[in-house]
């Protein structure tokens, strides 16, 4: 099995949802970061999202923009982001998916980027503007020589046969956006929303994570009775912005995440 497998395997054995947290790298710089990433391990992550900071985020909403704006300000690029990730893998004990938009990596080069993403550890990338017809060709075939995890979207607007599609060359797992729209935090849940990922569930050959929007303790909780997975990212990231360069930022981070996954300090159980 794959790292992102066995983290799935084991929350399941566990009888929870998987938490997945995000931050963008480089937010409020790339020196912080690590400890950031160690943060959300300390809090109860079982998998980390991590963002690369891109000028034209069209996924993204204010919050986790601005994020992106601070990040490339403060000189983060795709290739320091890498390396730093190499550099601090061995301290962090979770898989690890880069959630990026497809320049950064055309940029770099596909091959160069499997590559480096490879030898830096990561586990997993999420492309979130590259569908599964121009992957085919180049992307996915690279990545596969290089095991990395390929994961892609689906949304409420998905088709059945995009659903199939994304069902044919998802590996990982498949993310579900809850919403149409950008990211950002929203006070209620799509009420069809649990019956959704069932049924898509039913569908895909790998685990559903859902995201967009998911910002409370108790919007967790419900999307983990239906879904084998959950993001949270706006909500962590605004945490990020308000607290700046604070020197107990990290402290602050890893608490916010243990009331996201019920976690006491002191425990390492994930989110029920």
């Amino acid at each position: 099995m794959t790292p992102i497998e066995e983290a799935f395997a084991r929350c399941a054995a566990e009888k929870r949802s998987a938490f997945v947290p995000f931050i963008m790298a480089g937010d409020p710089d790339l020196a912080t970061t690590p400890r950031l990433l160690e943060a959300l391990v300390a809090g109860g992550a079982d998998i980390i999202e991590l963002g690369v900071p891109f000028s034209d985020p069209i996924a993204d909403g204010p919050v986790n923009q601005r994020a992106a704006t601070r990040a490339l300000a403060a000189g983060t690029h795709l290739g320091e982001i890498l390396r730093m990730v190499a550099r601090h893998r061995d301290r962090l004990d979770v898989p690890i998916v880069l959630f990026t938009y497809f320049n950064p990596i055309h940029a770099l080069g596909i091959r160069r980027f499997a590559e480096q993403a490879a030898a830096s550890g990561l586990d997993g990338v999420l492309c979130v503007d590259l569908p599964p017809e121009e992957a085919e060709a180049e992307y996915l075939p690279v990545m596969r020589e290089h095991g990395l995890d390929t994961i892609f979207l689906l949304a409420p607007t998905s088709t059945k046969d995009r659903v199939k599609r994304v069902a044919q060359v998802t590996t990982g797992f498949a993310y579900y956006v809850s919403r149409t729209g950008v990211t950002g935090e929203q006070e209620t849940l799509p009420s069809e929303l649990r019956k959704t990922v069932k049924r898509l569930r039913r569908r895909l050959p790998v685990p559903l994570v859902v995201g967009f929007g998911v910002s409370s303790r108790e919007q967790v909780v419900e999307i983990g009775k239906a879904a084998q997975g959950v993001v949270v990212g706006s909500a962590l990231v605004r945490l990020i912005e308000e607290e700046g360069r604070a020197r107990d930022l990290p402290a602050k981070l890893e608490a916010a995440v243990r009331k996201l996954t019920g976690q006491p300090k002191g425990s390492e159980v994930g989110a029920q």
